[in-house]
């Protein structure tokens, strides 16, 4: 692997307009890319490399006589199927992290968000430990080990059966250090391979910019917050060890080590706050020196605090439960509640001083689902391994293992925040259908006025796909109230708090029978099964079918698009190699004469957007831009307010001198216009280049079958298509302009 292409990477003549083709989330292959059955590398690493057609075989040149080169990057968002799925297992990890980017366009709220961003990833690393804890200490050891009926015919477990409670919780403490460990491992490993690519093109800017993805050095800030989020972790061990050891007569040792991680905890959500030392952007001697004695402190706390659980002579305090361990979740659910709230009332009072329409509320939104994903996950742990220990006994009488009430309510207030987004989602569905359909049709009628009486059926078609593309604008609103209504159920936890069951309490004061309840329950938890199953196989149908990732992709490689800032267990942030490979690459081809012609499909088109901006002018005099399925406008302008907005978008056109096409179509879900929805036969403001940049392009291009095919033109939707004669037609209108704007050789 080396950091600059080799000066043999492409053919030595040069005054070329080469077309640099970089794909979206399809995963698709280089030869898929190129349009041309075989493809050579001539830069890059099996993750994200430069391909084109190989010499020697016929029509290896583009429209207008261009040379073909493809950017293939799919395999750095994902990669091996190991590596997937364990990806998937750190989404709400991801969603957290993206929350933070998501902040409104006013510089004031940066730092609140980041803030709140922080501290609510803290606690999401706070309840990973909690489940394990409680599996490990409070089902196994607390419980399950003390109940005779529970350790027989279970020889895993009736070694430690007979050993004092003391003894059974220092053994089995190895389990959750063991998935800390495993944390701290999948945070740091993936990070390794993306350190190789620095580009040194552009100088530093402001991180409030789009201009800002790929200049971003985060391996310091990265090692700092994981080095809190470990120190976090051990410590909230300690502190669930210690709680159970909390009663008069307890030790001083346990009374000293309470107070020493109590301070623990209390530096580590200071530090996450922090914003000046933790985002310094160099390495620092002092911050860093500070952050790895935390972490280093907290592992040795956990060794004292095994150490005086298994020697100290005090009794146990008696209960069903862990002492202290259901308060302890119960309390961090209910501190995710408030901090949920403030990231929302933050949006609110930014909106309302500024007063313009809602922009930013993504924030929230993915913050919420981050937490609610989390908190399911880890209630279905718990209660999946209760019901293993119960032997699967379904009558609650005869259960001998109790999970913590609070675990109860979150399954709870998952299956209503899933059953009333389901319920909204059909009222939606059906109350816009109607505006979505006349509008279909309406653009229907205008683009084929004279289409026969047997292209009715067809027609029909053309207007269902547009009405679903329509779509797309209200899964925002649907977001927001899956949000809210996470937010409520996790408010809900407060009760569990103070010991009610859920059953009894809807039946008190609603009247709903205990036994529906407690059935709901049952099913929500089932569902959250579902809900893992469903992401471990996304994940592997990700990995091997692009037609499926071509689906779920766009979700996965937004999230990872984003450098890790509120999270450190995040997937790490591709484009910290992808934009700075790019912007070398298109360098060193102008560098020896070549023009280039950048061409993006789908998210491929955000990251020659960011690209664009990194590149100096004495490059991007050589420029040209052609974006299509472009999600830029239609999808991040609304959730990244502060990065992608007009101005940025604007900056983008005046950087390539305005020769740049966006083309669209109404049937896309994803990508949309970028400047303005007009047609082409519509006029345009003779003052505004930006008025030239969407071409819209009527899909299908007719609904009758021609007399070459036995079908009619197939809706493309959002998938791509470089040998439209459209598309030929873009690239040979920005070859010429690119020619004539920087003199022809």
């Amino acid at each position: 692997m080396s950091e600059t292409p080799a000066p043999s990477s492409g053919p030595a003549a040069s005054g070329d307009v080469v077309e640099l083709r970089v794909h979206g989330v399809s995963g698709a292959g280089a030869e898929q890319v190129l349009g041309r059955p075989h493809a050579h590398q001539v830069a890059g690493d099996r993750n994200g490399g430069f391909y084109r057609p190989r010499p020697g075989y016929p029509d290896t040149a583009g429209p207008a006589g261009v040379t073909l080169e493809a950017y293939r990057w799919s395999d750095l968002p994902s990669g091996t199927a190991v590596r997937t799925l364990s990806l998937v297992f750190l989404l709400p990890f991801m969603l957290c992290n993206v929350a933070v980017w998501m902040r409104p366009d006013t510089p004031r709220s940066h730092a609140a968000m980041k803030a709140l961003c922080r501290v609510l990833g803290l606690t999401l690393t706070v309840l990973y430990v909690l489940s394990i804890v409680g599996v490990a200490l409070d089902l196994v050891a607390w419980q399950c080990m003390a109940v005779p009926r529970c350790v027989s015919n279970r020889d895993w477990l009736s070694w430690l059966g007979e050993r004092p409670t003391g003894q059974r919780l220092a053994v089995l403490s190895v389990v959750p250090a063991a998935a800390i460990g495993l944390l701290w491992w999948l945070g740091a490993r993936p990070g390794r391979p993306f350190t190789a690519f620095r580009s040194p093109l552009a100088a530093r800017v402001s991180v409030q910019e789009l201009s800002a993805v790929g200049q971003w050095d985060t391996a310091p800030i990265v090692g700092r917050l994981r080095s809190i989020h470990v120190a976090t972790a051990f410590a909230t061990l300690d502190a669930t060890l210690l709680a159970a050891r909390a009663r008069p007569g307890s030790s001083v040792a346990a009374q000293v080590l309470a107070l020493v991680v109590g301070a623990l905890l209390l530096v580590c959500v200071a530090l996450v706050c922090a914003h000046r030392m933790i985002d310094e952007a160099e390495p620092g001697a002092r911050v860093d020196r500070l952050t790895r004695s935390l972490r280093t402190v907290a592992c040795g706390l956990t060794v004292l605090v095994v150490v005086v659980v298994l020697v100290d002579p005090a009794p146990w305090p008696p209960g069903v439960g862990m002492p202290g361990y259901g308060e302890t979740v119960a309390s961090i659910f209910i501190t995710q509640t408030v901090l949920l709230a403030a990231i929302g009332l933050l949006v609110l009072r930014q909106r309302r001083a500024r007063g313009v329409p809602p922009r930013g509320r993504g924030a929230p939104a993915v913050a919420a689902i981050a937490t609610g994903l989390a908190v399911a996950f880890s209630a279905e742990l718990v209660y999946r391994v209760a019901d293993l220990l119960n032997r699967n006994q379904p009558t609650p009488g005869q259960l001998l293992m109790s999970p913590p009430v609070a675990y109860m309510w979150a399954i709870f207030g998952f299956v209503l925040a899933v059953v009333g987004t389901l319920v909204v989602a059909g009222l939606v569905t059906v109350v816009s259908g109607r505006s979505r359909f006349r509008d279909a049709a309406a653009i229907v009628a205008r683009d084929f006025p004279d289409a026969p009486p047997e292209a009715n059926d067809r027609l029909r078609q053309v207007e269902r796909a547009i009405a679903r593309a329509r779509f797309t604008e209200r899964l925002e609103s649907l977001t927001v109230v899956y949000a809210s209504l996470v937010g409520l159920g996790l408010a809900t936890s407060a009760f569990g708090f103070m010991g009610h069951y859920p059953a009894d309490l809807v039946q008190g004061y609603i009247g709903v029978p205990g036994d529906l309840v407690n059935f709901l329950v049952g099913v929500g938890s089932w569902v959250i099964a579902g809900l893992l199953l469903g992401l471990v196989v996304g994940g592997i149908f990700a990995y091997r079918t692009a037609e499926f990732r071509r689906y779920v992709g766009v979700i996965w490689d937004l999230g990872t698009f984003w450098p890790r800032s509120a999270h450190p267990f995040a997937p790490p942030c591709y484009a910290e190699r992808a934009v700075p490979e790019l912007a070398r690459r298109i360098t060193y081809l102008t560098g020896r004469g070549d023009r280039v012609l950048l061409s993006g499909h789908s998210h491929g088109s955000v990251l020659l957007a960011a690209t664009v901006l990194q590149l100096p002018p004495e490059v991007t005099d050589r420029v040209a831009l052609l974006t299509y399925g472009s999600p830029l406008r239609r999808l991040y302008g609304p959730l990244f307010p502060a990065y992608v907005g007009e101005e940025t978008l604007r900056e983008v056109g005046r950087r390539v001198g305005w020769r740049w096409i966006n083309i669209w179509r109404e049937t896309d879900q994803i990508g949309g216009w970028i400047f303005s929805p007009r047609r082409q036969d519509d006029p345009a403001p003779a003052d505004d280049p930006a008025a030239m940049v969407d071409r819209r392009e009527i899909d299908p291009p007719d609904v009758v079958v021609p007399p070459s095919d036995s079908v009619p033109p197939q809706i493309l939707g959002h998938w791509p298509n470089e040998t439209d004669a459209r598309f030929v037609a873009a690239v040979r209108e920005l070859a010429d302009r690119l020619q004539a704007d920087t003199g022809r050789p």
